[in-house]
């Protein structure tokens, strides 16, 4: 069973409070995958499907309401989000369920969907909505790239390596910018594979450093690097192909917000201690 920790919270109230109810979907479908009393579970798969389709739909409106009001710069992101949770929800929805083989398989497929989107769409975007400056401000500034003196924790080998991140990031930025079409296509693909190693090393150097001073919050930082090490592992060159520079530049966005979040609210607590 799925519990709603403060790990998962973000902070908005009505946002949390329809993330728990998720959680709680999610569990109802594991009681009902677990149950061996009852071999027919149509009827509340069905029902589960329903409430599914039901939840995404307010959910998503409310979430998408609340970050047009912030002018947030990652609704845009969170919009593509929602729309593919909604269509794989969907084609769970259209499957022939009447055999009690295929109840069970198209449960448990839809119960690790779900399980796999509750953390990371959670830790890897919603935990950045109202936490990113609004985009008007966000594009004013000279080089948001820049490694800016509040970003320092304090701690050397962190602060050394998050610079380094920044500089791949810059990099891959000013490729974006100067796009023309296939002049900085494979060099961009090349900084991405530099991002992604270097991110890999980075996490597993801070995680090395937080157990070594036995940091309380560590697992919550875990599950964060995680989310953040699928998004960019997720990163497809055909989603690429289909509008390069608009998608790089969302992307590029992401990257660095998500980065410069996670510094500021989770990273400078470290040598809080």
């Amino acid at each position: 069973m799925f519990q709603f920790t403060k790990d998962c919270m973000i902070g908005i109230e009505q946002i949390d409070a329809e993330h728990q109810h998720l959680f709680e979907l999610i569990n109802k479908g594991i009681a009902i995958l677990h149950n061996e009393y009852v071999q027919d579970h149509y009827s509340q798969i069905k029902e589960m499907m329903v409430a599914l389709e039901e939840y995404a739909e307010e959910h998503f409106l409310h979430e998408e309401a609340y970050m047009e009001s912030l002018r947030d710069p990652e609704l845009i992101l969170q919009r593509t989000q929602h729309m593919f949770f909604r269509e794989k929800v969907r084609e769970w929805a259209f499957c022939n369920i009447d055999a009690e083989e295929s109840q069970r398989q198209v449960l448990d497929e839809l119960l690790q969907f779900l399980a796999k989107w509750l953390y990371h769409h959670i830790l890897g975007s919603d935990m950045m909505i109202g936490k990113l400056p609004p985009l008007e401000e966000w594009m004013i500034r000279e080089n948001p790239c820049e490694f800016a003196q509040e970003y320092w924790t304090g701690i050397d080998l962190i602060d050394k390596e998050h610079q380094v991140l920044f500089e791949i990031i810059d990099k891959a930025n000013r490729l974006v910018k100067d796009y023309a079409v296939g002049d900085a296509y494979d060099a961009i693909m090349e900084i991405l594979q530099e991002l992604r190693e270097y991110t890999i090393r980075h996490f597993a150097d801070e995680e090395e450093y937080m157990e070594s001073i036995h940091y309380s919050g560590i697992e919550a930082q875990k599950r964060a690097h995680a989310a953040f090490i699928h998004k960019i592992e997720d990163i497809r060159e055909d989603d690429i192909d289909k509008n390069p520079r608009e998608y790089l530049e969302s992307l590029m966005e992401f990257l660095l917000g998500w980065l410069i979040n996670h510094i500021l609210h989770m990273d400078k607590k470290i040598a809080q201690g």
